[in-house]
């Protein structure tokens, strides 16, 4: 096949990127991966796009390709089929100075887990959402966050040959820059006010997210009708999960299991203005905000699962975390009850030497190492225990080998991982979907960044659904552990701009119907 170099553009403005989104934020398929915070080795680039000129989606091994408006079924493994797209849409290593010039965005579920190891069918699939919902992007926007500079990488897919691809590659290039424009002046326009903090739960400003019954003399509830909140665990069912994955520990099948559960309630608000609000009061280095379609996307996620760059691998899973104090002594005193938690950092030991064998697989022998076994990285919220963990992929593996032996995440699974699957479709109601997934790109050159799916909210079908979840160990208190959840769910509540008190105070169990929306698959 020729090789077609991509056209490159610098764009002579220095914009913020949610006003550069503004005009691509309601295209089909639209995304924006965002480091709204720049945390040292994490990423200092966003990157946004639309219109891709495919689209792979999956559930189980059924699949579909959109190519200009048409679907085509297919059959077979998800994962085969994007390595054979990735194979036939190549740019050479190095043709895009830029960490990302084009290629596969979108998420994988974490049930497409499913489909890569035989795990038992329980849970509810209540969301119906694809396992892997991929857009395949010719053209793409990089925004530097530390010097402002914008480029736009137009590549002419998927035309190959030469002159159609360099005629495809100007048009999209000419197309993209006059959106681009578009949401400048818009936003120049229709200026919507954002109120940074550093603390975030606490924000009040106006930012088109309109608020129920608060104001900064508090709230009382029953003065309005609160949105209804509904949980899929009441606290006797939660603990009576924890307390059976405490058997488990102790019957010697795992040593950690992350269990979680999902609140919904009616979309109140709109996904676009609330990424908007998350990312100037709660900023984190692997957001990503998703418009596919039937449903949309808002993530404020800290933590890294797979970054590839070149033959290197890198991946930082999080375990351990502290909230933010209310003063500098509250705070120093947080930082310091983790940064010297023996049990934070067992956990964290434990999931490193789960990734260390993921990666192992697919690593050139010896290549695999532990750079920084503990860092403590500081949020607006929290504080948080990591580690890194590095290795260099063998001569016939890719990034797609890499995903398969790596996905899903051990922070967000347990140990040993496989096991910890089994016993979270046992113990959770219905599946996670995209939550604890991953979201993120794989370049058409092979390099690659992908998060972990936590603190995400889903769009689809009127309905916002999020999800939280902890680390069950052999000493976890259950009531202790149910709070948690609660305390976290608290937190995404009030970024919503709701009264947390008045959307707890009525907290209903929804009951999971197993007849009508068990997957098929």
């Amino acid at each position: 096949m020729p090789v077609c170099l991509p056209l490159i553009k610098k764009i002579p403005v220095t914009a913020d990127v949610l006003a550069l989104f503004e005009g691509l934020s309601s295209r089909p398929y639209s995304f924006l991966l965002d480091s709204g915070l720049i945390v040292q080795g994490l990423g200092r680039y966003s990157l946004m796009g639309a219109d891709p000129f495919l689209v792979l989606r999956s559930r189980g091994k059924r699949l579909w390709l959109e190519r200009e408006g048409e679907t085509t079924p297919l059959a077979g493994h998800p994962l085969e089929k994007l390595k054979d797209l990735l194979a036939h849409y190549r740019l050479p290593p190095g043709s895009c100075p830029l960490p990302f010039g084009g290629g596969a965005v979108g998420y994988f579920s974490y049930d497409l887990g499913r489909v890569l190891e035989k795990m038992p069918s329980l849970a509810v699939d209540d969301l119906q959402t694809p396992d892997l919902c991929l857009g395949f992007y010719d053209v793409v926007t990089v925004v530097d966050r530390v010097t402002g500079e914008v480029w736009v990488v137009s590549t002419g897919f998927p035309e190959t040959g030469p002159a159609a691809a360099a005629r495809r590659a100007r048009q999209r290039l000419a197309e993209t820059c006059s959106l681009l424009a578009s949401g400048l002046q818009r936003q120049q326009m229709v200026t919507v006010p954002v109120e940074t903090s550093r603390r975030p739960w606490s924000h009040t400003g106006d930012t088109g997210i309109p608020r129920v019954n608060s104001s900064h003399h508090g709230s009382h509830p029953g003065k309005r009708n609160a949105p209804a909140l509904f949980a899929h665990f009441d606290e006797i069912s939660y603990c009576r999960a924890v307390q059976r994955a405490k058997e488990y520990i102790a019957a010697g099948d795992i040593f950690q299991v992350n269990l979680s559960q999902r609140f919904s309630l009616p979309r109140v608000v709109e996904p676009w203005p609330l990424y908007r609000r998350l990312r100037a009061i709660n900023a984190a280095p692997m957001a990503a905000y998703l418009n596919f379609g039937e449903f949309q996307v808002v993530c404020s996620s800290p933590e890294r699962f797979l970054k590839v760059t070149g033959r290197h691998v890198e991946t930082r899973p999080i375990k351990g975390t502290r909230p933010r104090g209310k003063d500098p002594a509250s705070d120093m005193r947080f930082r310091e009850e983790l940064w010297n938690s023996e049990k934070d950092r067992a956990e964290l030991v434990m999931i490193v030497d789960m990734e260390r064998n993921d990666l192992g697989r697919v690593c050139r022998t010896g290549s695999v190492r532990v750079p920084e076994l503990y860092r403590l990285e500081e949020y607006a919220t929290v504080f948080h225990l990591v580690s890194t963990v590095e290795g260099e992929l063998a001569p016939d593996k890719d990034v797609v080998d890499l995903l398969a032996a790596a996905f899903p995440g051990g922070s967000i699974s347990g140990a040993p991982k496989i096991r910890a699957m089994e016993i979270i479709e046992e113990l959770e109601p219905v599946r996670r979907g995209i939550y604890t997934g991953s979201i993120g790109y794989i370049g058409f050159d092979g390099n690659a960044d992908l998060n972990i799916v936590i603190r995400t909210m889903i769009f689809k079908g009127g309905q916002i659904y999020f999800q939280v979840g902890g680390g069950i160990t052999i000493d976890s208190d259950p009531y202790m552990e149910y709070v948690e959840t609660l305390d976290k769910a608290r937190a995404l509540v009030r970024a919503l701009g709701l009264d947390d008190r008045q959307a707890f105070a009525s907290l209903a169990v929804r009951p999971v119907v197993h007849e009508d929306h068990r997957s098929t698959r």
